[in-house]
């Protein structure tokens, strides 16, 4: 299991997930105004549980992976934004 980069240790296959930021300009040049802004859906993995008793996670620390635009929990640590979600609901390893 790998060194956690935050202070929680999640349980079984759930993973710690800091998102990317939000883009703020269009390829095209064209400013995004807050309340126009998707919910990233691609993030930094900062700490993974042991994994089920037959699945170890896949995943490590440090990872940059996609997730669903409605997968996981939002949760605050230490005044950083985090989420929080199943190993399972990761779609991929970038």
């Amino acid at each position: 299991m790998a060194k956690s980069k935050v202070n929680i240790q999640p349980l079984a296959d759930r993973v710690v997930i800091k998102a990317a930021a939000a883009e703020t300009k269009t390829k095209s040049g064209i400013i995004i105004p807050d309340s126009a802004k998707e919910k990233p859906q691609k993030g930094e993995v900062v700490a993974v549980g042991p994994g089920k008793k037959d699945e170890p996670t896949t995943v490590k620390v440090g990872d940059t992976v996609l997730y669903g635009k409605y997968s996981g929990t939002d949760i605050n640590i230490d005044g950083a934004d985090f989420l929080i979600m199943r190993e399972s609901d990761i779609l991929a390893i970038v």
